[in-house]
């Protein structure tokens, strides 16, 4: 006999303000406990030294998760120039150094170069596999660590603020598989000077907003109280880039049982994928095609 899982049939997105130090996993764990919650996962995740949105999913809402994580996506970061770094932050060993220093306007110039749709090579110390082993796995081994360039389409890339010759602030709004740390130590490399991050704040990502996040201490100190559930939205937030078809009862039905269901009101053209709801709340997401919705996922509310 299996074992039953524990735990609320709880569903929605809690939108974390990560600290610097846990992990995200730590934080999905704690967020899990604190709701009590059957499951959990989260859209994006965080090195340990970053802060800033983590988008927590609880329940249903998991299902959502990969239209979060597929979302475009905002940091903000400081390099520190004159140092690489075996992390290209500043959690790891310096490896070099160079006494050189850009001027604000040689790194504006630098910038477009890493703009647009670009290929840019993960850093050793990532979460990349290799033959089924994690990359930073095989770096802390002291193994070799060769990494394929991937594409990433950055949208925006500008230098906000420099606060002194070694550091400059930037902002970077880029879409999924971005790492900002490779941003960084390729912007040193290509200025001549190395450079690694040193702070990192993801500002938003999707839907979700660091303004509208919560604290890890907020949620301890509601942890297993009736008040915390205020602090959930709704799971339909994560399918805001989708668009929203409306069926009637019966499709919903249909729907729910993994058929195609009739919808009655869309902005979705044919074949694109989108989301239906009854009354307000998904019942489905899948491919829309001709007055129907074909579903790829069923919600359970």
């Amino acid at each position: 006999m299996s074992r039953r899982k524990k735990g609320r049939d709880v569903s929605g997105w809690v939108i974390i303000d990560k600290p610097a130090g846990p992990t995200s996993t730590t934080v999905v764990n704690k967020v899990r406990w604190a709701f009590d919650a059957k499951k959990a996962g989260h859209a994006g995740t965080l090195d340990p030294a970053a802060t800033g949105v983590l988008a927590v999913a609880l329940g249903e809402a998991t299902k959502t998760v990969p239209f979060v994580t597929d979302a475009m996506k905002s940091y903000r970061f400081t390099v520190r120039f004159g140092q690489s770094t075996n992390t290209d932050d500043a959690e790891g060993e310096v490896t070099a150094t160079s006494d050189a220093r850009p001027t604000d306007d040689a790194i504006r110039a630098a910038l477009p170069a890493f703009t647009g749709d670009i290929l840019q090579v993960p850093p050793a110390f990532s979460a990349v596999k290799i033959d089924g082993q994690r990359a930073y796995a095989m770096a802390r081994d002291g193994e070799d660590v060769t990494l394929a360039a991937r594409p990433l389409y950055v949208d925006r890339l500008e230098l906000v603020a420099r606060p002194d010759p070694d550091h400059a602030i930037l902002e970077m709004d880029c879409g999924k598989g971005g790492y900002v740390r490779a941003i960084a130590r390729d912007l040193g490399q290509a200025l001549g000077c190395l450079g690694h991050v040193t702070e990192l704040r993801r500002v938003w990502s999707g839907p979700f907003d660091v303004e509208d996040g919560v604290t890890l201490d907020e949620i301890e100190r509601l942890a297993r109280s009736d008040a915390i559930d205020a602090l959930l939205q709704p799971l339909e937030v994560g399918l805001a880039d989708l668009p929203e078809v409306l069926c009637t009862a019966e499709g919903a039905a249909r729907l729910r049982n993994g058929n195609p269901g009739m919808v009655i009101a869309t902005d979705a053209d044919y074949g694109e994928e989108a989301w239906a709801s009854h009354l307000g709340r998904a019942v489905a997401v899948g491919i829309y095609r001709a007055g129907e919705l074909h579903p790829s996922r069923v919600f359970n509310t």
